[in-house]
């Protein structure tokens, strides 16, 4: 506990005057008469209402000691705090290429959401879930990007989500490239289970690192590697767009180099899955959900927040039970 302004604390100086206003003010405020001895009196009992007579001022004093106090704002220290939790190093490999803007067929019937926005929902939903994970986002199309670096932090992963667009990279699949970037993402990561979640709708047509070449990285230190082969079988509805700028959608075949997705899976002892819905996207994230977890090291940071709303109503409590005990029990008259 700490005070954000220990200098108001100074104002309980202000008890001084106080009090010695209110010992003059009890001399002269009731009526003496002079007698010749007080030893007719000293047998009789003392009244405890009359001995009472000091608890409104104390009551009053209380209430500007808390009043006081709470101007100071007491607070809680911010603090890290270190804990061993079940979790595993996560990096999710999304690629945001514009064919990933494709409405896939589901039922005779085009999907309302394209794939990336399903993609999106279903991995903000996965994150959520995983509350002990460190968890990173690399983002690939004709290259690679790393989103955001190895986090507990679910809120910046989420909100981090909800900013991917097609767009934000050359267009293009670099597979390989993607990989090789999240391997360089989870690489540092403590705990003993790592796994990259890679997903993509394409074949392999652009970047430095051949998708094989990055598995076999991946292997040698013991990252597994999940791949999701999404899109319909058959066709889908592929966005064009006009010289005048307008967005048509086509159906086109869909081509996905399922083969390397599951070489890449093979080779790191993962698995390879075919999302051909949305439905069937949220069972494999549910599925990656139940990976072995292991024993990691976690900072936990406490933010700093004030505790001063008890200590208004201790005075308002004392102010109310002052005024009260002035106007019943203890009334003076006049």
């Amino acid at each position: 506990m700490q005070l954000a302004y220990p200098k108001i604390l100074w104002l309980f100086l202000v008890y001084i005057p106080l009090i010695a206003w209110y010992i003059v003010k009890q001399r002269n405020s009731y009526p003496a008469m002079k007698i010749s001895s007080l030893s007719p009196f000293a047998k009789l009992p003392g009244s405890f209402k009359a001995s009472c007579r000091h608890l409104l001022f104390v009551l009053q004093l209380l209430a500007l000691g808390c009043i006081i106090v709470a101007l100071a704002r007491p607070q809680t220290h911010d603090s890290w705090r270190k804990s061993s939790v079940d979790g595993t190093d996560i990096v999710l490999a999304m690629d945001i290429s514009g064919s990933m803007l494709a409405h896939d067929y589901y039922n005779g019937k085009p999907e309302k959401k394209n794939r990336m926005e399903s993609a999106k929902e279903v991995a903000t939903r996965f994150i959520s879930n995983r509350q002990n994970d460190n968890i990173g986002i690399v983002i690939f199309a004709g290259e690679a990007l790393t989103g955001v670096p190895m986090t507990v932090d679910k809120a910046t992963l989420v909100n981090y989500l909800t900013t991917v667009r097609e767009g934000m990279l050359a267009d293009g699949t670099a597979i390989g490239d993607g990989l090789a970037t999240s391997i360089n993402r989870i690489i540092s990561g403590k705990a003993k289970s790592k796994s990259i979640i890679l997903l993509t709708d394409g074949t392999n047509n652009s970047g430095m690192v051949a998708p094989l070449t990055a598995a076999e990285i991946a292997k040698e230190h013991g990252i597994k590697v999940y791949t999701i082969g999404i899109g319909a079988n058959g066709t889908a509805d592929f966005p064009q767009v006009d010289y005048f700028g307008r967005i048509s959608y086509v159906p086109s075949q869909v081509v996905i180099d399922e083969a390397t997705l599951q070489q890449i899976a093979n080779i790191t002892d993962g698995k390879y899955f075919r999302a051909t819905d949305r439905q069937m996207l949220d069972n494999i994230f549910d599925e990656i959900d139940r990976l072995e977890t292991t024993s990691i090291d976690v900072n936990h940071f406490t933010h700093t927040e004030d505790n001063y709303e008890l200590l208004v109503w201790i005075a308002l409590g004392l102010i109310l039970a002052q005024v009260l005990l002035r106007h019943t029990y203890l009334r003076t008259i006049p």
